[in-house]
């Protein structure tokens, strides 16, 4: 059974649709990533997962669970379901070391101790340690990213979700973080990443879902999206010709 099973997923604003029936699976351990245009509905794929958004109609069972029920523990849900935002989401009034244990305290009702223990280890495994007494403002993008992910895996969830994780970061970043997701992934968690990158996507995974006007067109490897898909749009995307 897949860790997350959507089924026919629909998402409407007004008389504006984003997802058109996406069909998605993410099994345990995988390193899925999501590509396609701006405005393809990505993020909005995302934030349904933990219901951020909700769904127009379709499905979402995580672990064999309908997770759009009226009786879902939508907290819960939120702590299973990891999530990077693209921008990182610190609190910038918070430490590094009181970013990550926050959660740990708020919603698993830790002491300050060991919450911060727990969150000092995580920081330690993604080299942050060093900069757990800082403010966000005096860190790097590329360790805002470690912060907020420290923060995700301190809560020991599912599946962790990206969204656009290096949007705000240059190329020697995105190989630093090209090179921590796979770690991480080598470790057994589970990644479902949203980005536009494809230098990214190229160094984290063979295959990409291609999502484009709100369905799933393609979920292959990127050579054969590049170079033989039939549709000129997917090929384009890709790097191919038209």
């Amino acid at each position: 059974m897949a860790l997350i099973q959507i089924r026919e997923l629909v998402k409407t604003f007004g008389t504006h649709t984003v997802l058109q029936g996406v069909n998605l699976e993410v099994q345990k351990g995988d390193l899925k990533v999501v590509m396609g245009p701006s405005g393809c509905g990505k993020s909005t794929l995302l934030r349904c997962l933990n219901r951020l958004v909700e769904p127009s109609s379709g499905e979402i069972h995580f672990r064999g669970e309908n997770i759009l029920g009226p009786n879902v523990d939508v907290q819960t849900l939120r702590q299973n379901i990891g999530f990077v935002f693209q921008q990182f989401a610190l609190y910038r009034h918070l430490t590094v070391l009181d970013n990550v244990s926050l959660g740990l305290r708020k919603l698993r009702g830790m002491k300050r101790a060991e919450a911060e223990q727990k969150a000092l280890a995580q920081l330690k495994h993604l080299d942050m340690e060093a900069h757990q007494n800082k403010y966000p403002a005096q860190i790097s993008g590329g360790q805002k990213q470690r912060v907020a992910i420290a923060r995700a895996l301190a809560m020991d969830p599912a599946v962790v979700v990206f969204d656009e994780p290096t949007s705000a970061l240059d190329p020697v970043m995105v190989r630093e973080v090209a090179e921590l997701f796979t770690r991480l992934n080598r470790e057994g968690v589970t990644m479902l990443c949203v980005t536009h990158d494809l230098a990214l996507a190229s160094q984290i995974s063979e295959e990409v879902v291609f999502l484009d006007q709100g369905v799933v067109r393609a979920e292959e490897k990127i050579r054969h999206l590049a170079g033989h898909h039939t549709d000129p749009r997917v090929r384009t995307f890709f790097g191919g010709k038209e």
